[in-house]
């Protein structure tokens, strides 16, 4: 096993086999072990700086109904919300003075109406903080959409495939959607020049190790410049509502196999696992990640972006709890960086 992990550090890359032995076999000395090798890997390139970005949840409105999801569109009883352009504008004012030089504007995929409002939103951010990267997690577009907002101002944007596995992907998701065209998204978003983030749940429903190989294989493939993965947390109003979260122990293995293949990747340590245990954030950053979203919404309406059951969005894991959240880095040997922390070697238009 240790030889593996070696291989891994060296070479940034390992065949399924090999893959599949460290998945499988790596024990608790082990994973010590290459969370270990990931954060020199990390330190490597970021130094002990972590990157924070400023997220907004704009809204979860969603026409989806993934099986997994709390603002899934047959979800009654969740109260549905939208941010206008001046409440997001505000979350930007706040943020902005508090030193975040990255917003993240999250939401469930909405109307094209509302795509029009979001490219003037996006013009509107870009015109009274050049200086800013705006990043978008919105979901599915068609290609026009995607590049208007490239053009209005937009520079990243983040869309997890969640499954490589055609199988896999059908036992999460309603028959009108598909792989395929979240693919496409990817392909379509990274030839239009965004920074293309990607990633996947660890321990959704029906995953197996075969899945977490593919997923490998295709991120390794893609070569995303952001990688988001997280534990998979069930939320009580969904058909996967008695399985159980994702594991911890998987979720750091991961985190660290992605820094060793990945080394300038930008990978956050992610509110999900955060919200599986109390220093979940610690424990990411500790296995190679680099970024952290503080959340900047309307404290009132953050209960309502519900993906999951008890998601953290107080303390540290708010905007208003930076200066706590900078403690809890600086105990474990890192400093808060507010730069806007782009992907090595890139240049975003401003």
């Amino acid at each position: 096993m240790r030889d593996l992990i070696e291989r891994l550090y060296r070479e940034q890359t390992l065949p399924p086999d090999k893959l599949r032995t460290l998945l499988t076999c790596c024990d608790d000395e082990h994973l010590s072990l290459i969370r270990q090798k990931a954060c020199e890997v990390a330190q490597t390139h970021f130094g002990n700086s972590i990157y924070i970005r400023g997220l907004i949840e704009i809204g979860n409105c969603c026409r989806n109904d993934c099986y997994y999801c709390g603002i899934r569109c047959s979800n009654r009883a969740i109260e549905r919300y939208r941010l206008d352009k001046e409440d997001i504008l505000a979350c930007c004012r706040e943020g902005y003075a508090l030193g975040f030089r990255t917003f993240v504007m999250q939401g469930g995929e909405d109307s094209r109406s509302h795509d029009e409002q979001m490219i003037d939103i996006i013009t509107t951010i870009r015109q009274h903080y050049p200086d800013v990267a705006i990043t978008l997690s919105l979901g599915e577009k068609d290609t026009a959409t995607y590049r208007r907002f490239y053009e209005a101002g937009a520079n990243r944007y983040l869309l997890r495939h969640e499954t490589h596995n055609e199988q896999h992907y059908r036992m999460l998701h309603p028959e009108k959607m598909s792989l395929s065209n979240r693919l496409r998204c990817l392909n379509d978003l990274k030839d239009i020049g965004f920074q293309t983030g990607t990633g996947i749940m660890v321990g959704s429903p029906g995953q197996t190790i075969d899945h977490l190989i593919e997923d490998i294989l295709f991120i390794g493939d893609f070569r995303p410049q952001m990688i988001g993965i997280g534990p998979f947390l069930p939320h009580h109003d969904t058909p996967f509502a008695d399985r159980p979260t994702g594991s911890l122990k998987q979720t750091l293995l991961l985190l660290a196999i992605f820094r060793l293949m990945h080394p300038k990747a930008l990978i956050p340590s992610t509110t999900a696992l955060a919200t599986l245990v109390p220093d979940g954030r610690e424990l990411g950053i500790l296995s190679g990640a680099n970024v952290v979203m503080p959340n900047l919404s309307p404290s009132q309406q953050r209960h309502k972006y519900a993906l999951y059951d008890n998601k953290a969005s107080m303390g540290a894991e708010a905007a208003e709890g930076l200066k706590l959240l900078e403690e809890r880095m600086k105990a474990i040997g890192y400093i808060i960086d507010k730069s806007r922390g782009d992907y090595p070697g890139t240049s975003d238009p401003l």
